[in-house]
């Protein structure tokens, strides 16, 4: 019986201090990080895998076709930052869909007139990585070329926004 109370105890305080560790904005990584890695099938059927990608600057937008601010922001990704960097070698812009099937994500990026590649996370284990699986999506994640995140983003703010492309300018220089 002590066994399973000490048990029960450590699950429950695993628990506890898991769903603590993320922050106000539902972040369970900060700034400095090395970002999780996880492979994701994209859109086109190929597959990425995000530690293959180091060397270069890498943007993670985590999104879903429900999502309206996603919606409001995605038009301004395409314009601001993959228009102007998408011939660049040494940059990477991966949307990451939560949770919806492969026609819904297709029709989507079709709808919204984005060209970037966009990825299935199914079961959100990829989004878990990042942020709590209660936690809301509109969330883009700057990484550099060492794979340290340098900026997380959450909703659309055009003051933060304005800032995340600065920073992923300035990386690239």
């Amino acid at each position: 019986m002590k066994k399973q109370i000490l048990i029960f105890t450590a699950v429950l305080f695993s628990a506890f201090a898991f769903s603590q560790a993320a922050d106000e904005r539902g972040y369970l990584v900060k700034t400095g990080d090395t970002a999780p890695d996880f492979s994701m099938k994209l859109t086109d059927g190929k597959t990425v895998k995000l530690s293959s990608l180091r060397g270069k600057v890498v943007m993670l937008q985590f999104t879903a076709s429900w999502c309206g601010v996603c919606r409001k922001e995605m038009p301004f990704i395409e314009r601001d930052i993959w228009q102007k960097h998408k011939a660049n070698p040494n940059f990477a812009l991966l949307a990451i869909d939560r949770d919806e099937p492969l026609e819904t994500v297709v029709q989507f990026a079709k709808t919204t007139g984005i060209t970037y590649p966009i990825g299935l996370d199914p079961k959100a284990d990829i989004f878990a990585l990042y942020a709590d699986r209660k936690a809301g999506i509109t969330r883009n994640v700057i990484i550099d070329k060492n794979g340290k995140i340098v900026m997380l983003t959450r909703l659309y703010d055009e003051k933060e926004f304005a800032g995340m492309v600065n920073v992923i300018d300035n990386l690239l220089k």
